[in-house]
């Protein structure tokens, strides 16, 4: 789907009229028109307020171009309900929602992740633990959370 085809669809499904929604995102009728039939495109200070009061994530309204994956374990985030919240209920689409919530992370190192996936993901390979955790490791590694100093 595109955008405006997103957009139209979201609006519908919220029973709203394109006045309506335009008076929640403090732009006019014809904006949304426009938005809608693909001319233009919001802006990024809009698209969060749209994110807002649709409650669907940026990605999504853009017509998810982009694979989000956590930036802390690493899952895919396919669906707007995996996607964290901020405090005031904004969308953080870096992460998922069981290692961000609130403003809080839920490991506080990566040690606590590791000791987490390695008690919990399925072992298939029948991998000792040792190479389990160092697997994971590999991969958290190349995560923007993992990658800051200091974590």
């Amino acid at each position: 789907m595109t955008t405006g085809e997103t957009l139209k669809h979201l609006r519908e499904k919220h029973n709203l009229t394109q006045e309506e929604l335009a008076a929640r995102v403090l732009v006019t009728r014809q904006a949304v028109s426009r938005w809608e039939t693909g001319e233009t495109q919001p802006n990024t200070e809009t698209l969060k307020l749209l994110s807002r009061e649709l409650d669907v994530s940026i990605n999504t309204l853009l017509g998810s171009p982009r694979q989000l994956f956590c930036q802390c374990c690493g899952m895919p985030l396919n669906e707007d309900g995996t996607i964290s919240r901020e405090k005031d209920g904004s969308f953080n689409e870096d992460y998922c929602r069981w290692c961000y919530s609130d403003g809080k992370f839920a490991y506080q190192t990566k040690e606590a992740l590791l000791d987490f996936l390695v008690k919990h993901m399925p072992n298939p390979d029948d991998l000792s633990e040792e190479d389990r955790r160092n697997r994971y490791d590999g991969y958290l590694s190349q995560l923007k959370h993992w990658k800051r100093e200091g974590v």
